[in-house]
């Protein structure tokens, strides 16, 4: 153990010293420094950032507790995540960077108004603080507590175990994210993001030689072989429940789900916002979409193997007590399979690599949440006059805060009754629709008015709440319900502008911020993404391995 801590902190202490060494010049003193890393970020680390930032621990937990729950259905998460990206780099983005935008919310104002933008600014920082950010910090916790034993080394219960390693993971993270600004966050992603790749793909690289007796092939055919063909499945019934993903979904309320994660989500288009030029956003954003193909094999997959090494405890591969607590939390999969595959002289880097990956999504969120707050909610009414050293100032205070409220959240994630990763999902329905709707047709429209966004925001909400206490939808997945909503949404705000257009039509500027020049090859590796996303479910489907 003494081994692994060193190594563990060895290698975090490492990828602080490079962002340190990589950031000391910058002028972190300027709103478009501090926010948006002055508008430098190249495509290698635009990919790496947006892959790190989207993966974390509520993913490599969540999502493997869900496949050793279910089937490899949990593989939409991530691989129809390119479809998004290639839709970001082609018809987001050059848009987004025309206007020089540094926030969405921004957007919404100067197409409807101040108003709109300041409840889309609330309902960001409401999701983050109140869904994200103790989601984040709790999955975290958990696999922290399992690696170090912190509860038993402490002589606390499970529970305070996971809080206080919580507590630890927020200070760190909130560190990187106020003091740092967005650049050192970008830069230790990309270093962790190379990190996690190699470690990710350890896990079952490892759990497969475990299983074959030292021999790669061997514990592949042992887990095609034993595992149940329908585990292997990732196109699921239509009528499947929630943690279950229903193939239907895919072409809806999945879709909807992806475009406002990866197209309007703050905390993730603020990556591409801070590019050089509009080739290198683009170049970015599909290379992101060509990694998150990857997620099955080294996430989702890791379900499966620890559904294999539990389905008989005289084999040796977990202990009883391990079999125990999987079968009545799912969500203990992988760190169960990380201490029972992984050899110890790797588990302080593989642990380092987890926490660089938290501390990605963590600070992330928590700069994006700063970000809104200072630009789009404190200076329009409480400072219009302050100067960027100011903000910048006022932006390390909120981020404080922010990070102390959801250390103290994060606990209350654990009494989600279908999973981390399900709940987190789920709770992103109560703003995501709306926010999608309001960019889109503000984008793709001239003449709906500003009354439209906020009839359509309170309707969806409303609605939202009230679809969970319905009992005939108590069966259906509420992607189906998100879907549904998404067209009403746009259809109400349209209908608003035909009845009552603004006065006078909206025109998009181009502020000139930077070179708007598109990447040479976009198309073709938007195909090329595309069909590999294609190939990844042929592979899990009845006409590949679930046959």
């Amino acid at each position: 153990m003494l081994f692994t801590a060193v190594t563990f902190i060895a290698f975090t202490a490492l990828v602080a010293v490079i962002a340190w060494w990589r950031t000391r010049d910058d002028d972190l003193s300027t709103q478009d420094g501090y926010f948006l890393a002055g508008r430098s970020l190249t495509g290698p680390v635009i990919a790496g950032s947006l892959m790190l930032t989207n993966l974390s621990t509520e993913q490599l937990i969540g999502q493997t507790g869900q496949s050793f729950s279910t089937n490899m259905g949990p593989i939409a998460w991530e691989v129809t995540s390119a479809a998004a990206l290639v839709i970001l780099a082609l018809v987001f983005l050059p848009r987004y960077l025309k206007m020089g935008l540094t926030t969405v919310p921004e957007f919404l104002e100067n197409r409807y108004d101040s108003t709109t933008k300041r409840i889309v600014s609330i309902m960001f920082l409401l999701g983050y603080l109140l869904t994200y950010l103790p989601t984040v910090l709790y999955s975290g916790a958990l696999v922290f507590n399992q690696i170090f034993e912190v509860d038993k080394r402490m002589g606390v219960s499970q529970m305070q175990g996971v809080i206080i390693t919580a507590v630890a993971i927020g200070i760190v993270g909130a560190c990187y994210a106020i003091f740092g600004g967005l650049k050192a966050v970008a830069v230790s992603d990309t270093i962790n993001g190379i990190g996690l790749i190699i470690g990710g793909f350890m896990i079952p690289i490892f759990g497969l030689l475990l299983l074959g007796n030292d021999h790669f092939l061997a514990g592949l055919r042992d887990l095609i072989s034993v595992v149940p063909a329908e585990k292997f499945n990732a196109i699921n019934p239509a009528n499947a429940m929630a943690p279950m993903i229903p193939w239907p979904v895919l072409f809806t309320g999945m879709v909807v789900n992806n475009m406002f994660y990866w197209c309007t989500n703050q905390a993730i288009i603020q990556r591409t916002l801070g590019a050089k030029n509009l080739c290198e956003a683009q170049r970015g954003a599909i290379f992101a979409g060509f990694l998150k193909c990857c997620g099955p094999f080294f996430i989702t997959i890791c379900g499966l193997i620890c559904y294999r090494m539990s389905m008989d405890h005289t084999e040796g591969f977990f202990s009883a007590e391990h079999i125990a607590n999987l079968a009545q939390n799912g969500d203990l999969a992988y760190p169960t399979l990380i201490l029972n595959v992984l050899p110890k002289p790797l588990l302080g880097f593989f642990a380092a690599v987890l926490f660089g990956a938290i501390l990605s999504s963590f600070n992330s969120a928590l700069n994006s949440s700063v970000t809104l707050y200072t630009l789009d909610i404190h200076r329009p009414l409480f400072n219009p006059q302050a100067t960027d050293a100011q903000l910048v100032r006022i932006g390390k205070i909120f981020g404080t805060v922010l990070a102390i409220v959801s250390i103290c959240v994060a606990p209350v994630v654990s009494f989600a009754p279908s999973g981390l990763y399900d709940f987190l999902q789920s709770c992103f329905g109560f703003f995501n629709v709306p926010i999608l709707a309001a960019v889109i047709v503000g984008l793709f429209t001239r003449n709906v008015p500003a009354r439209a966004a906020k009839v359509s925001i309170v309707m969806h909400v409303v609605l939202y709440s009230i679809s969970k206490f319905i009992p005939a939808l108590q069966n259906v997945h509420y992607l189906y319900v998100l879907a549904v909503l998404f067209v009403l949404n746009v259809a109400v705000m349209l209908l608003i502008g035909k009845t009552s257009p603004r006065a006078t039509p909206y025109v998009m500027q181009d502020v000139g911020a930077v070179d708007l020049t598109p990447w040479k090859y976009r198309k073709i590796a938007a195909i090329g993404a595309l069909c590999l996303m294609c190939c990844v479910y042929l592979l899990f489907s009845p006409l590949g391995l679930a046959g």
